[in-house]
């Protein structure tokens, strides 16, 4: 299989605080990883430091984040914006991470499509319908002529998603994507998710504190608490045998079915 991106020995800082420590993991094409642990455990500042997101006062102070050859904290803002989107998709927790309230989804899209060179509007608005409608959106125009605020906060999720992949990236980041939702459509965002890897491949990070999500989704997990990684391998594997007393307690507060 073909390695999609590779940490190795990765820590950040903020502000010279260390709160990630010596992350070292891999992703193949077409698998996805769950990264789970308590909040502040430092699971979203690995998904932000692959896209230089850390902000001002964060950044990757040991190790290194291979992406096809390329170590992604030593690439210029010019180098990291051809890769941003167009190959490493990123969904935020709220759709606002991903839209601008007061413009109209498909004019962003059309903005993200132009950013990266493909300047015909009308292919541009076929391709986000097209992809909409694959999504199970039933007037994918509908959706392009709203303003974010006119969606429900399921359904701009939803069209994160799907914006997400207007470009076919190779690895979709996603941080937290159903965590602010209620189970119904937290359901539909997992199923469009898996709906990306089955229908282009992609190649999926998901941080989440929810290990019912992890199960339903992840090839491979890593387990998180205060920065270090605490263990990783197969999910079933981990599910059945952790060895961890954090992942056993992690489980043990899973929601179960009662007959």
């Amino acid at each position: 299989m073909t390695e999609i991106i590779r940490y190795e020995q990765v820590d950040i800082s903020y502000k010279g605080e260390r709160v990630v420590h010596d992350i070292s993991f891999s992703l193949q094409e077409g698998e996805i990883l769950g990264i789970v642990g308590e909040s502040g455990s430092g699971k979203s500042s690995l998904l932000r430091a692959a896209l230089g997101m850390l902000g001002r006062d964060g950044m990757v102070t040991r190790g290194d984040i291979y992406y096809q050859g390329k170590d992604l904290p030593d690439l210029t803002p010019e180098e990291m914006q051809k890769i941003s989107g167009a190959e490493i998709g990123m969904i935020f927790q709220h759709a606002g991470g991903s839209f601008c309230p007061i413009r109209q989804v498909g004019e962003q899209l059309q903005e993200m499509m132009e950013a990266h060179g493909h300047t015909n509007r009308q292919e541009n608005e076929a391709l986000a319908c097209e992809i909409l409608a694959k999504f199970g959106f039933e007037h994918p125009r509908r959706i392009l002529e709203s303003y974010p605020f006119e969606l429900s906060g399921g359904m701009q999720q939803r069209a994160a998603v799907a914006a997400a992949m207007m470009l076919r990236p190779r690895l979709l980041l996603a941080d937290e994507p159903t965590s602010a939702l209620d189970v119904t459509v937290q359901k539909q965002v997992i199923e469009e998710m898996l709906l990306a890897r089955q229908l282009f491949g992609t190649s999926i990070i998901l941080v989440t504190h929810n290990m019912g999500v992890v199960r339903a989704m992840a090839d491979k997990m890593l387990v998180m608490r205060q920065g270090e990684a605490v263990e990783q391998g197969e999910t079933s594997s981990l599910m059945e045998a952790p060895t961890s007393p954090y992942t056993k307690k992690l489980l043990a507060a899973m929601p179960r079915l009662r007959r």
